[in-house]
């Protein structure tokens, strides 16, 4: 998205700093903000309400670091920035910066600074269950990903049984997929994920094993990651028809980004 709405060297007195005169008499803070968002329609319509409204969000800055008090401009500005995506839908992305000219160094500045860009990702997430509750084991994720700040599930598969993958001498799966609109980075929603198997008393003892719920991250925006823990895309995801069934329906026309083909298409091959 290349629109963007400046506010720049916004002034706030606030209490943020490790030391305790900092936290206490407070000091000036200036922030600068790009907001990322398509401006076109409010262009062609002379309609605020099709735009975002930088004196909104100049008092959300201004309320938000007031009422809050953080050790490390570091925490302030994830923070602050989280808060505005969260609150703005029309918000896509955004560049803030946070300035502290009284940095308390003992040494002549104009000022030190953290900047960060953050935004909204699109993940696909794999769902399985063949223990137990399997319906109310996947609701049950589905549930917990919607009820995170930091996330919003905006498709759902329907579910569908499938025979086991890998390991056959076991029940079938019920499997499904969902579309997730995200503020986390693939690792920490890694995590997210691990923290709804383990809630539903997921155990790792086989590969490919039973399960009372498995979570896989299929795609993450057009990424392609390889780590020990993460793998994007899941590196096996074109061969289970278990995944493009439901991705399929609910993201058809989403490319693989090294496979370079649609969930249609790979169904359909496979």
């Amino acid at each position: 998205m290349a629109d963007k709405i400046h506010i720049k060297d916004l002034e706030v007195f606030c209490n943020h700093g490790v030391y305790p005169e900092e936290t206490t008499l407070g000091q000036k803070f200036l922030i600068s903000a790009a907001l990322y968002t398509d401006t076109r329609e409010a262009g062609l319509t002379d309609d605020l309400e099709k735009s975002i409204d930088y004196g909104k969000i100049s008092h959300q800055i201004h309320d938000f670091l007031k009422e809050n008090t953080y050790l490390l401009i570091e925490r302030a500005v994830e923070e602050l920035a989280a808060h505005l995506l969260i609150t703005n839908p029309q918000l896509e992305c955004i560049r803030l910066e946070i300035k502290k000219p009284w940095a308390p160094i003992g040494l002549p500045l104009a000022y030190a600074s953290v900047e960060i860009k953050r935004g909204w990702h699109t993940a696909y997430v794999g769902l399985g269950s063949n223990l137990g509750d399997t319906h109310g084991h996947l609701h049950s994720a589905i549930e917990g990903l919607a009820a995170m700040e930091d996330c919003v599930v905006e498709r759902i598969s329907e579910f569908v049984v499938t025979e086991p993958y890998g390991m056959e001498d076991q029940d079938d799966f019920l499997n499904g997929c969902l579309k997730l609109k995200t503020l986390l980075p693939p690792v920490e929603l890694l995590g997210r994920l691990r923290e709804l198997e383990r809630a539903a008393k997921r155990e790792r003892t086989l590969r490919w094993g039973p399960r009372t719920l498995d979570l896989d991250i299929l795609l993450y925006d057009d990424l392609i990651l390889a780590t020990p823990e993460l793998t994007i895309p899941h590196m096996d995801m074109h061969n289970r028809a278990f995944v493009l069934e439901p991705m399929a329906e609910i993201a058809p026309y989403v490319y693989h980004p090294l496979l370079k083909k649609t969930m249609l298409q790979l169904r359909e091959e496979l």
